[in-house]
């Protein structure tokens, strides 16, 4: 038995249209989630009197068996037959005789296969948060260990003002946790079981919908037979969180890549995580963070595939829908390997702190603060705005930074400098005295790495 319908037909289908149509080649990854709920309908059959005790037993057995073959490899996938649901099915009968074929009691491949991915789905959101969550640990641990390394934060590109390690990391940690959130939402919305709904229309057998959920760890049944069996939104919302994620990975790739540079010498990648080139003996690649930019797209296209491929659908099942399994796969696959050597690539990362800092002093970064002094000696900020400038292309055209210049230099551009301007362009206190929420100072850090401690902690 290859396949579960054929009544009606007189002919067998064929060859190159059973190839075409058949999907064990990729939907044989749902085994288990599929035996699972077969084994929770067998036993709501068994408790509403459809199905004998001793019927029960042999099915439930009969499973158990196919899930321990299947996973010691002793029972491999084959061809002929169409789908994981036609396998199990097959195997089952072949075991336990006429009982497996009761096992299909008030059921639909519809109604079993949305059940399958919903199980399936929940289980990879649940590894997908465990991956986050490694992230923002190392994130976090970062973030604590250089509340004081100073470093440029950027605009356009361009070196802006100063900041920390910790607070730009911190903005990742932002991200990072959003991304979780969405997870979480995720997750609570899609969690409600399809199985019971039959092919689009319930059936007139008295099956007990609420005990099945509850058995399979549900909040409880869907509310409508013909959406259970034709909703993939949780899916797309699950391949959208994990291109935000990706998103996320892509532009934080991106900055270490830059900062890996020559140029920059901001970082140094672990051996572990670089690779080199096969004619330039001095090359140490960032491999990592640049596939991890490049596998982004692949990612996008898969949710952009399985949009398109439900926009034109009507209710309730069609076949088109088959199509969702193998984008939703590979995004899950390529969102967790990304995530997990991520986070092991930054786990290991050494950071320059002295390169970083005198970066940050080169770069003009405290010119903002350097009006605003001007700004606390009475000038007006428009005038003192255009002052600073005026000093910064001075100190471009002398190769110098602010700090250096004398004090007589500075007040050839305003008598408002004191010998104050040294410490108050200092980047540590360029950076202290910022103190706002979320600002860069270590006492704002502090606020925002206890209240993100807490948080993780409460996390499931």
């Amino acid at each position: 038995m290859a396949q579960l319908w054929g009544g009606r037909f007189t002919k067998e289908t064929n060859a190159a249209v059973k190839s075409f149509n058949d999907s064990l080649g990729f939907d044989q990854r749902l085994y288990h989630e599929d035996i699972e709920g077969s084994l929770a309908h067998a036993r709501m059959l068994g408790r509403q009197g459809i199905l004998t005790p001793e019927e029960t037993d042999l099915i439930c057995q009969g499973l158990t068996g196919i899930l321990a073959d299947i996973e010691s490899g002793a029972l491999p996938f084959t061809d002929g037959y169409e789908d994981i649901h036609s396998f199990v099915e097959a195997h089952l009968i072949d075991r336990i005789g006429d009982a497996g074929k009761k096992l299909h009691t008030g059921r639909s491949r519809n109604d079993q296969v949305a059940l399958d991915m919903r199980l399936y789905t929940r289980r990879q959101i649940d590894a997908v948060r465990g991956e986050v969550r490694g992230l923002l640990e190392v994130l976090l641990r970062i973030m604590k260990e250089n509340k004081r390394t100073w470093m440029p934060g950027f605009t356009h590109l361009q070196k802006a003002q100063p900041v920390t390690l910790a607070h730009h990391m911190g903005a990742y940690f932002e991200m990072f946790r959003r991304d979780m959130e969405r997870l979480t939402d995720c997750r609570e919305r899609m969690n409600y079981s399809p199985l019971g709904a039959g092919a689009l229309a319930g059936t007139t057998y008295p099956l007990d919908r609420d005990y099945t959920a509850k058995a399979l760890g549900f909040a409880g049944p869907t509310r409508n037979s013909m959406d259970s069996v034709s909703d993939r939104d949780y899916l797309i919302e699950l391949l959208s969180d994990l291109s935000l994620i990706m998103m996320h990975l892509s532009r934080f790739s991106e900055e270490l890549i830059i900062w890996n540079s020559n140029e920059y010498r901001f970082v140094e990648m672990d051996d572990a995580y670089s690779t080199g080139s096969s004619i330039m003996p001095q090359k140490k690649n960032p491999d990592i963070c640049e596939l991890v930019r490049g596998k982004t797209g692949r990612v996008y296209g898969d949710l952009v595939s399985l949009m398109t491929t439900m926009k034109g659908i009507p209710l309730a099942y069609n076949k088109d829908m088959q199509e969702d399994k193998e984008p939703a796969f590979d995004a899950i696959d390529t969102a967790l390997a990304c995530l997990s050597l991520f986070a092991g690539m930054l786990d290991t990362l050494t950071f320059n702190r002295e390169v970083m800092a005198r970066s940050a002093m080169k770069g003009f970064t405290n010119a903002t603060d350097a009006a605003d002094y001007l700004v606390g000696k009475g000038v007006p900020f428009r005038d003192a705005h255009g002052i600073i400038g005026r000093l910064v292309l001075y100190c471009i055209d002398k190769d110098l930074s602010i700090e250096d210049l004398s004090l007589e230099e500075l007040k050839g551009f305003s008598e408002a400098f004191g010998e104050d301007i040294y410490e108050a362009v200092s980047l540590e206190t360029c950076v202290e005295k910022r103190l706002t929420a979320g600002a860069p100072s270590e006492a704002a850090l502090d606020d925002m790495i206890r209240a993100s401690e807490a948080w993780l902690a409460e996390i499931i």
